[in-house]
């Protein structure tokens, strides 16, 4: 099971209408201390990442049921939780009704105005999707073959979705408090019409979508795997003993957060305060990241940090130890959990390297970082480095290597609250964790949070 390609942080931004940015360093004012013993509220609700998670698992045992082709299981495990997801985010969260999203319902542009902004955006969309499915097609490191499916689909989705953008385009340009955004910048840009690019929206809007681009090649490109084990695993063989039990419920929280996470990287609308506001602008944080993926993935097999060379797992430490086996088996599922559920709190909002809605529910409201805590404490939990077959010295090896991983994390942690300290929501949020999260709690021996 591979835990280390995949990495999420609190990457969240601004949610209430209240919010406002301010240069980070600005002076707390005591209204903001004391608002800090309240948790800010959450840009997405707990109700709609629960209603995805169910609406995965229905659709799941649609395709086996029905024994559909994986492409077709891919759209249904796909599209089911998405639409469920957006129902839920207009319906319950309201969040298309929120001052974030950049939308006045009350404007009302005239048609030219608006056709001439939608011209120049769809042009800008054009090229950026040409862009990316150029590098789908050129890039060696798409040649693979897992990366067969992001290829054609760049292919064939690309086009149809920028035939039926102008759609979208014009609805939220006629609505828009500013319709001259990133991607109006780079339409002026393709269009050589210098004059009127601002570079830093430019920058943005391509950050913003190298993210896209990055990321979500490498989501579906471990997308089928995950569906097509999900939809034939035998139930019967996996719970017929502990062991099969806890490999089971591993695949599966990660399959939900494969599926969950994907669809988070899809949807990113104004129209649902889903948009992102802006991608990380620090190339500290984008190392950081880059180096826990392929191709530039340095927690891998022969990799520099590869910590598990010369070590066993955790299996075969304590076999023929049941009780034992069993406890550090449901630990483990336990902290995978905890990992899983940290991308369905966010909705349609997973996205790494980005701010996109501050989220304080799931487990957010225990700690900053669940995913990157949790995932680290398994890794130690599941490879038992402190263990090896080849003497004290290489499990000495093993331990370092793996703080090594711990520290890439960490950095991760970092850099990314460095891009989302600039919103005084998340500096909000901050404060609380440090007073009233779980570790506060534990080391004051509170069990409720402070309130006024």
């Amino acid at each position: 099971m591979q835990w280390d390609e995949k990495g999420k942080g609190m990457s969240t931004a601004i949610e209430t209408n209240a919010s406002e940015k301010e240069p980070v360093g600005t002076p707390h004012s005591a209204t903001f201390i004391s608002a800090s013993r309240h948790l800010p509220k959450s840009a997405v609700s707990e109700a709609t990442g629960l209603i995805g998670v169910v609406s995965l698992f229905c659709a799941t045992m649609g395709a086996a049921y029905f024994e559909v082709s994986l492409l077709q299981s891919i759209m249904m495990l796909l599209g089911l939780p998405a639409a469920t997801m957006v129902a839920s985010t207009i319906l319950l969260d309201k969040a298309h009704m929120r001052a974030s999203t950049g939308l006045d319902y009350g404007l009302a542009r005239q048609r030219s105005e608006v056709m001439e902004i939608t011209v120049t955006k769809t042009i800008g969309l054009g090229a950026t999707f040409l862009v990316i499915a150029l590098a789908y097609q050129l890039i060696p490191t798409y040649e693979a073959s897992k990366y067969e499916l992001t290829r054609a689909l760049s292919l064939v989705v690309f086009p149809l979705l920028w035939i039926l953008s102008p759609i979208y385009i014009a609805f939220t340009t006629r609505h828009m408090v500013d319709p001259r955004d990133e991607l109006w910048h780079f339409g002026k840009l393709v269009t050589l019409n210098y004059s009127a690019v601002d570079r830093q929206k430019v920058k943005d809007h391509c950050r913003a979508w190298l993210v896209k681009g990055f990321f979500l090649a490498f989501m579906i490109s471990i997308l089928p795997t995950n569906i097509h084990s999900m939809i034939n695993a035998d139930l019967s063989n996996f719970f017929s003993k502990p062991l099969p039990t806890v490999f089971f419920l591993i695949q599966l929280t990660f399959f939900v957060d494969v599926c969950i996470g994907t669809i988070g990287y899809l949807c990113t609308f104004k129209a649902l305060d889903s948009h992102i506001r802006t991608a990380n602008p620090y190339l500290s944080s984008w190392v950081a990241a880059l180096i826990c993926y392929p191709p530039f993935i340095l927690i891998t097999s022969g990799g520099p940090l590869d910590y598990k060379s010369g070590t066993l797992d955790w299996t075969y430490w304590f076999e023929g130890m049941p009780l034992l086996l069993t406890l550090w088996g449901a630990a483990i599922v336990v902290l995978a959990v905890t990992y899983a559920w940290a991308t369905v709190a966010f909705g349609i909002r997973f996205s790494n390297l980005t701010h996109r809605g501050i989220i304080t529910t799931g487990p957010f409201r225990y700690a900053k970082h669940p995913a990157y805590l949790s995932k680290n404490v398994m890794w130690w939990l599941m490879s038992v480095p402190f263990l090896s077959n080849l003497g004290t010295a290489a499990a000495f090896q093993s331990c370092i290597l793996l703080i090594g991983v711990n520290a890439v994390y960490y950095a991760r942690a970092k850099t990314e609250e460095k891009h989302l300290m600039t919103d005084v929501d998340y500096r909000e949020y901050s404060e609380w964790i440090k007073a009233n999260g779980l570790f506060a709690r534990v080391l004051s021996g509170r069990r409720k949070p402070h309130t006024r």
